[in-house]
């Protein structure tokens, strides 16, 4: 049987002032190409196939159409998975409506008679498919616990979970169906940080923080939900049962083997580069060949789809003659010897796809900046100047002053 396991599509999310739908469009017909061209029996989708919990109604529909694509008219089944960006409810009122297409839809985690385990034909045998969609921290534990108390909860419910799905998936497939658990949760050790390979050995260490004893790496912005990311959410491999043949997980961006798993068990990660934390990753989906009572075999299928992110840092002159800034989207440093009021209308109209910018120069220690008297608007708009050095956008400002309004009146 060959299976193909994607995750973190994200549809709708932005990247600055940039709409990505057409991009979204462009790749998710790249998988199914994949899916199609590879003859694969059956595909997961290891959640967060949505960036907000209420998509758009164009979001909705590119992502509906886009599963419902992945059938080949019905002809191999589709699971996917509520991740943390989802809404486990909306999964929910809609799996009816997509069973019958052959797409399942599993929002809420249930138990393994109610729908948490699915027994699925497809045109090469039987697969029986855990379903664990992301379980949320508030669910595990009181309030007032410490802290300490609350993490090992939360750790050893994903362990339960898993391992009670993986148990009832075991005796329900006998010998003739193979097994797969499709999660969405964090493992200790995995890597979060940008890199230009799909193999971790091949990755350089990242300048950033290390999160809880399972040191996950946190290094710049990035598309994963940083609320989900850090200590309270890790959970230790064991996490991961040694029942199902192959773990297709969820909810990690970067590409990669799932760290000191006891079977074969793959991040997919994202489609896109989400945020410039993963510029330089190369996408992909997952191509799995596996048999009943055997170990699954893997490969990895890159993506082509999507506009690169860079993050160039020169001079004006020299960042003109770097290799895809007119054609990629852009976070720029620039060196100047001073701020640059109009840097930022400068870059704008150079480069097509720039989405930040800030100018990189010898700055005095403790300069005072005054605030007495002046509006907060104005403070913001020395504060962003100070720290980038550029002028904020007036769009910018607006949205402050939108957001001050909002916050006044909720306190009066």
């Amino acid at each position: 049987m060959k299976v193909l396991h994607t995750s973190d599509w994200h549809i709708g999310k932005k990247l600055g002032r940039f709409d990505r739908t057409e991009e979204y469009r462009e790749v998710l017909a790249e998988v199914a190409d994949i899916a199609d061209r590879e003859k694969v029996d059956l595909v997961v989708n290891s959640g967060d196939v949505f960036d907000r919990p209420v998509p758009r109604m164009e979001d909705l529909s590119l992502g509906l159409e886009s599963l419902i694509r992945l059938t080949d008219n019905g002809r191999r089944p589709v699971v996917a998975i509520a991740g943390n960006h989802d809404s486990p409810a909306m999964f929910e009122v809609l799996a009816p409506y997509l069973s019958p297409r052959n797409v399942h839809l599993v929002g809420l985690i249930k138990g393994p008679k109610e729908g948490g385990v699915l027994d699925l034909e497809t045109p090469g045998g039987r697969a029986v498919v855990s379903c664990f969609p992301f379980l949320r921290e508030g669910y595990t534990f009181n309030v007032w616990e410490p802290s300490d108390k609350r993490y090992s909860k939360y750790a050893d419910r994903l362990k339960n979970i898993s391992h009670g799905l993986s148990k009832h998936a075991g005796k329900l497939a006998g010998a003739d169906a193979v097994t797969i658990l499709v999660a969405h949760f964090l493992v200790g050790g995995a890597k979060v940080f940008g890199g230009s390979t799909t193999s971790a050995q091949e990755r350089p260490k990242p300048e950033a923080q290390q999160v809880g004893e399972g040191k996950v790496y946190v290094g710049p912005p990035r598309g994963e939900r940083m609320l989900h990311m850090g200590e309270a959410y890790a959970a230790d491999p064991q996490a991961i049962p040694t029942g199902p043949q192959y773990v297709a997980m969820g909810h990690i961006h970067a590409p990669q083997p799932v760290p000191h798993a006891p079977v074969v068990a793959e991040y997919a990660g994202s489609l896109l580069e989400m945020d410039f934390g993963e510029a330089g990753e190369t996408k992909r989906v997952v191509i799995v060949d596996v048999q009943p009572g055997l170990p699954a075999g893997v490969q990895s299928v890159e993506l082509e789809g999507g506009r690169r992110l860079l993050r160039p840092e020169g001079t004006w002159a020299e960042i003109k003659e770097m290799p895809g800034v007119y054609e990629s989207y852009l976070d720029l440093t620039v060196k100047t010897e001073g701020p640059e009021p109009g840097l930022a209308d400068r870059a704008r109209e150079e480069f097509e796809y720039m989405v930040k910018v800030k100018a990189d120069f010898p700055r005095k220690k403790d300069t005072p900046i005054t605030t007495e008297g002046k509006p907060w608007v104005d403070q913001y708009g020395d504060y962003y100047q100070m720290n980038t050095g550029t002028t904020a956008d007036p769009g910018l400002l607006d949205a402050f002053r939108e957001l001050e309004e909002e916050a006044s009146n909720a306190t009066n």
